[in-house]
């Protein structure tokens, strides 16, 4: 079992007021799956998100990921877990505007403590691996939007993650390049990559094996995707 995770929950305190925005979640997700989580805004889905990223930690509940318990880590090991075991891809792209391709990709191998030439060599088979080589020194403003979300693809690749987490990958995308970026999130899976998506678009969860709906911080369902 790659994530396990039980009876989560997540409340945020404001001021005297308490809002529970994750209610007792609970999943297992395995090696190699493909997982949309949906829901409509409010349902807890962002939060859940962000746990499952250790960007955030839960109020209560056990979260094993690859057998280590996140709730009991500190800091800098959930850091570490993020730069080694997660690979991230948001709408928004978060590319350092003034590096070129290679260099965004190679980031998480700096952090990593990666030499020049690993970096380099990682970034390369990376940038291969999404089809742009030909853009490595090229920077964010001479790319095409469709181009970026590749570029944030394969920086999130670079570490060879246990997990791809992408959150709205399409969102800034017309459909036409949407669906290109889909196509990569297929051959990805098709490779043993596991990801996990989260999107409020039927389409796009519709790639997915098995799709995990929240509704009011709880799992409505949990089954196959409608594809």
């Amino acid at each position: 079992m790659l994530l396990d995770l039980t009876d989560i929950t997540k409340t945020y305190v404001i001021g005297q007021l308490e809002v529970p925005a994750v209610r007792g979640v609970s999943l297992k997700i395995d090696r190699s799956e493909y997982v949309a989580i949906m829901g409509p805004s409010g349902s807890g889905k962002s939060t859940f998100m962000n746990i499952l990223g250790c960007l955030d930690t839960p109020t209560s509940g056990q979260y094993r990921l690859n057998n280590r318990a996140v709730e009991t880590l500190s800091d800098d090991e959930l850091a570490q877990i993020r730069n080694q075991e997660i690979g991230f891809v948001f709408q928004t792209f978060n590319l350092l505007p003034r590096s070129t391709a290679a260099q965004n990709v190679a980031l998480p191998l700096l952090y990593a403590g990666q030499d020049a030439a690993s970096r380099s060599a990682g970034a390369a088979a990376a940038l291969e691996s999404v089809g742009l080589t030909d853009r490595a020194h090229h920077k964010p403003n001479e790319l095409s939007g469709g181009q970026r979300q590749r570029v944030a693809i394969a920086r999130a690749l670079v570490n060879e993650p246990s997990i791809l987490l992408a959150d709205e990958p399409t969102g800034n995308l017309d459909s036409a390049t949407g669906r290109e970026i889909m196509s990569i999130f297929d051959g990805l899976h098709g490779r043993g990559h596991t990801i996990i998506m989260v999107t409020h678009e039927a389409d796009v969860a519709a790639h997915a094996q098995r799709v995990v709906r929240l509704r009011d911080g709880l799992v409505e369902y949990d089954g196959p995707s409608a594809n």
